[in-house]
């Protein structure tokens, strides 16, 4: 049976409305999974929803930008913390990919904590300052009769947007671990949140119908996906600096080229599209001299739901484009693949 959107809205702001009894942080990366999330639960606790966009240093061009216009559009609480050091610090050094979603997964939620308790505390003293008007405006008579019974502070929330395909490949109980998404796999193991993952139980697609009834814009419901880990995943072994620049610039050809190819009906927009760098370096030639290069990957997927994936077949005159601008705007690369795999056996991201 189908998905029944209308009444899935209606249960949702309704579960919200009721479970959460103070200011909630909500996950934001300007995605459609996590724009779903922070509309509905704006819906359901207005202000009290504050969602905050970290720029952990591994996020395309653009990326920040865009998510303050989109946030701002929506009416969406939102604050952008910069963490780009503290990210890629933490990974310095790290090359297995299953040890960078993890201590990615835990950066997160160290930064949405430490959020949250200063969210909290305003959110406390405003409501002391209030609590302490009503005293003093209550019956003289009834003053100094009653103790008011203290309150149990409110809970600390983190709304995710945490689908299926997310929980399946993180693996647990019966099911292998594919991979684990940062905000499944990489949660540690206790936690100042509580979690609040409206989505959970969808697909992309499923989730793509959510927002298309909820209003949003198709130009951001069908915007391609991008791993949560950010970069990381793209950046094949050690993480630097200089290696996340080329890959940002290197994704950045490939969307527009891409982008503008099915613009004018030369290609079908695929469902994902990147490049990644590989840690391999091959001999080539730049002018009369010999170099000694890295090596970048395209790769573009159609699919649905992001459980399967086939590679899709771009038209060769923007694959050459893609190649040529990389190669001449990026000096470090040497030499440019087209990954024409399937999932399975690959998945849709390198790492």
């Amino acid at each position: 049976m189908g998905l029944n959107v209308k009444k899935f809205i209606g249960e949702t702001l309704a579960s919200v409305k009721k479970n959460v009894d103070g200011p909630a942080i909500c996950a934001f990366s300007g995605g459609v999974d996590s724009t779903v999330t922070a509309a509905l639960a704006t819906r359901a606790i207005g202000k009290n929803l504050h969602a905050i966009f970290v720029d952990t240093g591994l996020i395309r061009i653009g990326e920040k930008e865009y998510a303050e216009q989109l946030a701002e559009k929506l009416g969406i609480n939102l604050k952008v913390a910069d963490e780009s050091e503290r990210f890629i610090g933490a990974l310095k050094g790290i090359t297995d990919p299953e040890k960078k979603r993890k201590i990615i997964g835990k950066l997160f939620i160290a930064v949405f904590e430490e959020h949250a308790r200063k969210i909290r505390a305003k959110y406390l003293f405003r409501k002391r300052l209030s609590d302490r008007r009503h005293q003093r405006n209550r019956c003289a008579s009834a003053l100094g009769l009653h103790e008011a019974k203290p309150k149990r502070e409110p809970r600390l929330y983190l709304f995710q947007g945490t689908i299926g395909p997310d929980w399946i490949e993180s693996g647990g109980g019966m099911r292998a671990t594919i991979k684990s998404h940062h905000n499944v796999g990489g949660l540690p193991e206790k936690m100042g949140l509580k979690l609040m993952e409206p989505l959970r139980d969808l697909y992309k697609h499923e989730v793509r119908m959510v927002a298309k009834e909820l209003g949003i814009p198709e130009t951001i419901y069908n915007r391609q996906p991008f791993p949560g880990p950010g970069l990381a995943v793209r950046v094949v072994g050690e993480i630097t600096p200089e290696r996340v620049e080329t890959v940002k610039k290197a994704c950045k050809i490939v969307e527009d080229e891409m982008n503008s190819s099915a613009e004018k009906g030369k290609m079908e927009r695929p469902w994902q599209y990147f490049a990644a760098l590989l840690p391999v370096k091959t001999v080539g030639v730049r002018g009369d001299e010999r170099s000694y290069q890295y090596t970048m990957v395209v790769r573009a997927v159609g699919s649905l739901d992001g459980m399967t994936a086939h590679f899709s077949k771009a038209d060769w005159e923007t694959l050459e484009r893609i190649s040529s601008r990389i190669t001449n705007e990026i000096t470090e690369i040497g030499r440019v693949f087209y990954d024409i795999t399937n999932k399975p056996p690959s998945t849709i991201e390198l790492e």
